[in-house]
């Protein structure tokens, strides 16, 4: 399950190296049990019933303490203070759950309702499980979430390196004039297994907290531009139905599965495009904006307005110096340096048929 942003700091707050953490594992430890509501918003004190307020500063040693009383205790959204303590909590019973314990069911409920995140320490099963919204998830121990996460480090080098492969072979493609559908579709399908892997690895190093710094680094130099290079790939060559813009078919894009993401016919009907394979060999003209993104020293909005003014990148190789120059932003010194740049990626790259 891919995690938003919320979910994800949720994760952070309870990982190793916050205040909260050891909080959670001294109840653990004791054998008590808890419930902890993240956030106290008038629609979670509507479901309070008995318990007192208290609003000390968080520590570990006070919420271990204050776990063995049977009701719940309530911290404000950052977890830096207790605010309630040995509150009963009284959800809407007609919300659905999957669980069957009590103080789970309580914790389901509560987050469907208030919208807020709920954690339940059981001592019986010895978990701690976090609830937000319609999602669940159980605390495993750091050793085993390290170990999952390597793996997928080890699935995006892979899908990196395949990514790298189609990017340099479509460069070569435009270059030559030569790309076809089928080399879009290929990169745009290889840039998602790397977003669907660092998605997954993201959600590793959010739970591991101060265990995850060396994952974290591996995750952004081994997605660092992927996410630009396949918008402007979009931008390049699909205008597949009117009024689609750019984040409509990345959106359609994510969607996918990973089995479709590596059968183009597949990748092609997902965003509204014949998956018939003679229209996937079908010549593309690229616009130039992923190709003129790579020259140095040449603004976005510069790049914008060149292949507004020339339409593709086959024009842009060959217009002279004195028609780029008359683009506005750009003058003799950056026209030389697209002049340049351009000339240099095509001379370090060969279209697949001459190799």
């Amino acid at each position: 399950m891919s995690l938003d942003d919320r979910l994800l700091e949720v994760l952070r707050q309870v990982a190793p190296g916050t205040a909260l953490r050891p909080g959670l594992e001294r109840i653990l430890r004791a054998n008590t049990g808890a419930l902890v509501v993240l956030g106290s918003p008038p629609q979670v004190e509507a479901l309070f019933t008995g318990g007192f307020q208290i609003d000390v500063p968080f520590t570990a040693q006070r919420l271990s303490e204050l776990a063995k009383m049977d009701g719940a205790m309530v911290l404000d959204e950052t977890a830096t203070r207790i605010l309630w303590a040995n509150v009963h909590l009284m959800p809407d019973p007609a919300i659905p759950t999957v669980e069957t314990g009590t103080r789970h069911r309580t914790a389901e409920r509560v987050a469907r309702q208030a919208g807020v995140p709920v954690i339940s320490v059981s001592h019986s099963m010895r978990t701690i499980t976090l609830y937000v919204e319609d999602w669940r998830h159980v605390l495993e121990d750091v050793g085993a979430v390290l170990s999952r996460a390597n793996q997928a480090v080890a699935a995006l080098d892979h899908y990196r390196a395949r990514f790298d492969e189609a990017s340099a072979a479509l460069d070569a493609r435009e270059l030559h004039g030569q790309a076809t559908l089928l080399d879009v579709l290929t990169l745009l399908g290889r840039a998602e297994m790397v977003r669907q892997v660092a998605r997954e690895l993201e959600q590793y190093v959010a739970e591991l907290g101060s265990d995850g710094r060396l994952l974290r680094l591996q995750l952004e130099e081994l997605s660092a531009g992927v996410d630009e290079e396949e918008r402007l790939a979009v931008r390049d060559h699909l205008r597949a139905r009117p009024g689609w813009e750019v984040p409509a078919v990345l959106a359609e894009l994510s969607r996918l599965t990973p089995e479709e993401l590596l059968d183009m016919a597949a990748v092609a009907k997902a965003i509204d495009l014949t998956g018939d394979p003679e229209t996937l060999d079908a010549a593309q003209v690229p616009r130039g904006y992923r190709l003129l993104a790579r020259v140095p020293q040449l603004p976005p909005s510069v790049v914008d307005r060149v292949v507004e003014r020339f339409g593709s990148l086959k024009v842009i190789m060959a217009v002279g110096p004195e028609d780029l120059e008359e683009v506005e932003g750009v003058g003799a010194g950056r026209a030389r340096l697209l002049r340049e740049g351009l000339r240099r990626l095509a001379d370090g790259a060969r279209p697949e048929a001459d190799e």
